[in-house]
């Protein structure tokens, strides 16, 4: 396969916490990683209709930071027993990823966690509708990535966009899988390596 776990695992750290900017609300998300035959794979949820943002979206489980969260790795985990019923203990956190913020005022620190599969989640039907898997690989296609201007009250930013199928994944968790991908030394968006419409 392209990503052997090993090279995956080698490639990933945990970064040193950075502050959080003014007026920004803090959230952890964690990105499931798992073997699948050799090839890694993600899952994702897809969010339903009833949540209070980004609703019907498909995205990592995650959410934001609770005053008793000892810190973001621990909402990450957190929040991903909450919407899909993953024990804590059974993910191996790799790294995280540099932080992202979202033109919905999210400051928002991911984490790539090793998770056991196959296993017996149990989806919140308040907050997943299903749960998605797919290849990492298939991110790497860039045909099936592009970017645009997107406006959210008023203000403007440029976002990213994975198509494949019926399966559209943009904002916030296509900037992950992005992120993702820059530390395997894939960069999907051609003459993007810094992947520009990030920010």
């Amino acid at each position: 396969g392209r990503f052997p776990f090993a090279l995956v695992k080698k490639s990933l750290s945990l970064q040193p916490a950075s502050p959080v900017p003014e007026g920004m609300v803090p959230a952890g998300v964690l990105a499931p990683l798992f073997c699948l035959g050799k090839e890694p794979h993600l899952l994702f949820t897809k969010r339903t209709m009833t949540v209070k943002d980004h609703r019907g979206q498909i995205s990592f489980p995650g959410g934001v930071r609770d005053a008793f969260d000892a810190d973001l790795m621990v909402t990450a985990l957190r929040e991903t027993q909450e919407e899909i019923g993953l024990d804590p203990q059974s993910v191996e956190v790799l790294g995280s990823l540099k932080p992202i913020t979202t033109i919905t005022g999210y400051w928002v620190m991911a984490f790539v966690g090793r998770i056991p599969y196959p296993y017996e989640f149990q989806p919140n039907p308040l907050e997943v509708e299903r749960l998605l898997i797919l290849p990492l690989e298939g991110f790497c296609d860039p045909g099936r990535w592009n970017s645009g201007e997107y406006n959210y009250r008023g203000k403007t930013t440029q976002v990213c966009c994975w198509r494949h199928d019926d399966t559209v994944i943009w904002g916030a968790t296509a900037r992950i899988v992005l992120n993702l991908l820059a530390r395997l030394g894939e960069y999907p968006i051609p003459g993007d390596h810094y992947a520009t419409c990030l920010d």
